[in-house]
């Protein structure tokens, strides 16, 4: 099962790589991991997705709570969240192409950030899995390359509220 970890840190130098340490000792492989500052400062949110069973996964969490400059660890798999990646895609698109490539790219509300002679450069931002559709329609134009962020996450307003 996948699973989404949200960790509060402080952002202190180093937090990191024992993070990401300590997961890999455990055999997890981390499937994406985004780090930025939180609604305090000096603390910083990092989400990490992950797939392992439930028991790994919780003592993963119980081990991670051991760090120091960890201050929260949530597994938010268990309730509804809003997850959300960006992904910047350089297809091949000549000057024909173009008007059907934005065909592609319009429903999945991303927006052509850069046009060059003989490609473009999509943005597009949602789920993994809105992500991986507008990839695979993309991809018979010629995908020149790809970056994505990795996945962000948090809770819904309606759990949150319930935890309270």
């Amino acid at each position: 099962m996948r699973h989404t970890l949200s960790v509060i840190v402080n952002d202190t130098p180093g937090v990191l790589a024992r993070v990401a340490g300590l997961i890999s000792r455990r055999g997890f492989n981390i499937d994406s991991l985004t780090v930025g500052p939180s609604e305090e400062p000096g603390v910083s949110r990092m989400t990490i997705t992950t797939i392992g069973d439930e028991a790994t996964v919780e003592q993963v969490m119980k081990q991670l709570h051991k760090l120091i400059d960890v201050i929260k660890v949530q597994d938010l798999s268990e309730d509804p969240m809003v997850e959300r990646e960006l992904i910047l895609i350089k297809i091949a698109a000549n000057p024909a192409s173009r008007s059907e490539i934005n065909g592609i790219v319009e429903p999945f509300r991303a927006t052509i950030v850069d046009v060059g002679r003989s490609s473009m450069m999509i943005q597009a931002t949602g789920s993994r899995e809105k992500n991986d559709a507008i990839i695979e329609l993309l991809r018979p134009y010629g995908i020149k390359e790809i970056a994505r962020t990795g996945v962000t996450a948090l809770v819904r307003a309606q759990v949150a509220a319930r935890v309270k």
